[in-house]
């Protein structure tokens, strides 16, 4: 199988990076799972880079195989028809949106331009932390808040750290967590933000949930820019492509940064196909909820505590230095997500398929009872762990 290791430097912690090495590369999802996990081996269950193992559905496949044959050309009309076709399901002008190879791109190029050393980057932790390498990059401050008892974004103590706020960054659902923060919040942050800053919120797990978008504010000519993504709910992690959604002044103002972005063709085939498919998103949301059901009714069972999710991750605490137990399920050939610093007990599991959720249960509960060749201290017997929304101690 491919290889999805990174080279010895990218191994390395992210957060060793100097701003300069930060400021040569995109920081995405894959690269930090990379850096956080030894080599994969062979054959291994993957349930570290929150992707989505379903993969592109078939509409989108059988547009990929089409377009095959014409990948000597660039074809530039494909980006404005996928533009079209989303600015006209969402109701937006196609100048408000803007395809990028995945969100990643689109984050980067804003966080630069919107932070500075003047303008500080506030964000949440635990949090995706992508945007704060992008922030240093720009020498800017970086300013971590932790989340609510409920693990929504804390709007209000972000307001109240950052009076000199270039960006505001809010993912909702929340990578790691998977929860969500209101709408209402959302709205109250806008609305009361340091005059100039954006709030950015980042909806690359907006289809595994109900939740409103925020592309509504957008619409009204707020200071507010969204990002999505096709990695996640469309199974697209590996053919690149997302958006970056604006008001015209402010995607003046980011693509300034960016330069020229070449959309690969199979990607905006593949995007395109996927946003006419009316029963993809729902039956994928449907089929990542049972699942994800299933694995929390699992842990309930079994005395483990986890954070309530509504997307395609979720975190679990292992009541021990999460490092160890990612590297004890790597040797049961289990692949599990990273840890934050700010809860270093807790580990990152990405929603895979049913078979790969009963093998991950078969490794986690080997690793947590010491059964396995990876020496930890067994856990001492607990009732029934309730997931009480508490932050932990």
């Amino acid at each position: 199988m491919p290889s999805r290791n990174l080279s010895p430097f990218s191994r390395r912690s992210f957060l060793q990076f100097s701003a300069a090495a930060a400021a040569l590369q995109i920081v995405t999802e894959p690269m930090l799972a990379a850096a956080a996990r030894k080599a994969a081996p062979t054959g291994a269950i993957m349930i570290d880079s929150n992707e989505n193992p379903l993969g592109p559905c078939q509409s989108a496949r059988d547009a990929i195989s089409a377009i095959i044959p014409q990948g000597g050309r660039y074809l530039d009309n494909l980006t404005d028809d996928l533009v079209h076709t989303f600015a006209q399901q969402e109701g937006l002008n196609p100048d408000y949106v803007h395809a990028f190879p995945g969100s990643s791109p689109a984050l980067r190029f804003a966080v630069i331009a919107l932070t500075s050393p003047q303008k500080s980057y506030v964000t949440a932790d635990p949090g995706y932390e992508a945007g704060m390498f992008a922030a240093e990059a720009a020498s800017a401050r970086v300013i971590k808040v932790p989340l609510t008892k409920t693990y929504a974004h804390d709007v209000k103590a972000m307001l109240a750290a950052a009076p000199d706020a270039g960006l505001f960054y809010i993912c909702s659902p929340n990578n790691p967590t998977g929860t969500l923060t209101p709408h209402s919040d959302i709205e109250y942050l806008v609305e009361n933000k340091p005059k100039g800053s954006i709030v950015m919120v980042d909806e690359a797990y907006i289809h595994f949930c109900d939740a409103p978008s925020t592309i509504d504010l957008v619409k009204a000519g707020k200071d507010v820019v969204v990002l999505r993504t096709f990695s996640k709910t469309y199974g697209m992690a590996g053919l690149r492509c997302g958006f970056l959604i604006a008001r015209p002044d402010l995607m003046d103002k980011i693509m300034a940064r960016a330069g020229w972005n070449f959309m690969p063709i199979t990607a905006l085939v593949a995007a395109s196909a996927s946003l006419k498919d009316s029963n993809l998103v729902p039956e994928r949301k449907r089929i990542n909820a049972g699942i994800r059901r299933e694995t929390f009714q699992w842990l309930d069972r079994n005395g483990y505590s986890s954070i309530p999710s509504e997307s395609n991750c979720f975190l679990l605490d292992t009541k021990r230095p999460g490092k160890e137990v990612i590297d004890a399920m790597a040797q049961q050939r289990v692949c599990i997500g990273r840890i934050w610093p700010v809860m270093p007990t807790w580990v990152r599991i990405t929603v895979g398929t049913h078979d790969e959720m009963q093998q991950f249960q078969t490794a986690f509960q080997k690793v947590m009872r010491g059964t396995t060749a990876f020496s930890l201290q067994p856990e001492r017997p607990a009732g029934k762990v309730r997931r009480n929304g508490e932050l932990p101690s």
